[in-house]
């Protein structure tokens, strides 16, 4: 069994997807982290373990790689590409109980800004690292980051900012779920941001890096 899950922790580590994959060459024609997660779960391994032992392990190795400069956005979207390929597996026992997840992580570009790839690396760092996900996309108003907060009491909410132009209205957002809720936690990020400006808005926390957003959230949940 834990064979298996070291095997299943280096392919989601390298982005091997599956055997048809042809990534990392050194890994063709071999079973990939879809496969692995389907043959652990028949051996009896749960879902909580192969998150724990497994792809959780395996994707904090990556996010240190990635913010030592040793691989790139590409290494990492194949990477987390690999980690949703197994959780697709996963997901059913997530949904109906069986499997507890570490909290809910709710996430969108502010409005104005369509970017959208540093958004997906965060969520998808976020959820190997065991949270749920509710990602509401670009361009998304102060209004529907409270919806989302009302429906999931307790999320952790993050936001993102590619343009300096849609600063502002990152700001309008932090004072809008404030003043609402003033206990909300809320993470921002984006070139664009720094930790001075996280501060200066009322923030909890800015990371350069979707590392950084997993370490923090490791100390909430």
């Amino acid at each position: 069994m834990t064979e298996l899950l070291e095997k299943l922790s280096v392919c989601v580590e390298f982005g091997k997807i599956d055997i048809k994959s042809p990534y990392p060459p050194a890994m063709k024609d071999q079973e990939g982290a879809f496969e692995l997660t389907k043959s652990a779960l028949e051996s009896g391994i749960s879902p909580g373990e192969i998150l724990e032992e497994a792809l959780i392990p395996a994707m904090s190795r990556v996010g240190q790689k990635f913010s030592r400069n040793e691989i790139f956005v590409p290494q990492m979207l194949m990477s987390a590409k690999a980690m949703s390929s197994s959780m697709m597996h996963l997901k059913p026992y997530y949904l109906n109980g069986q499997a507890k997840r570490r909290g809910v992580f709710i996430i969108g570009t502010v409005t104005g800004d369509l970017h959208d790839i540093g958004k997906n690396l965060v969520a998808m760092m976020i959820e190997g690292a065991g949270w749920e996900i509710i990602d509401l996309g670009v361009d998304v108003s102060a209004d529907k980051f409270m919806q989302a907060a009302d429906k999931y009491p307790g999320a952790v909410i993050g936001l993102s900012a590619l343009l300096t132009t849609t600063m502002e209205n990152m700001r309008k957002t932090v004072s809008s779920l404030r003043g609402k809720n003033p206990s909300q936690k809320i993470l921002v990020g984006g070139a664009p941001v720094t930790a001075e400006f996280c501060a200066k808005i009322g923030a909890d926390f800015y990371s350069p890096d979707p590392q950084g957003a997993v370490e923090y959230l490791k100390t909430l949940a």
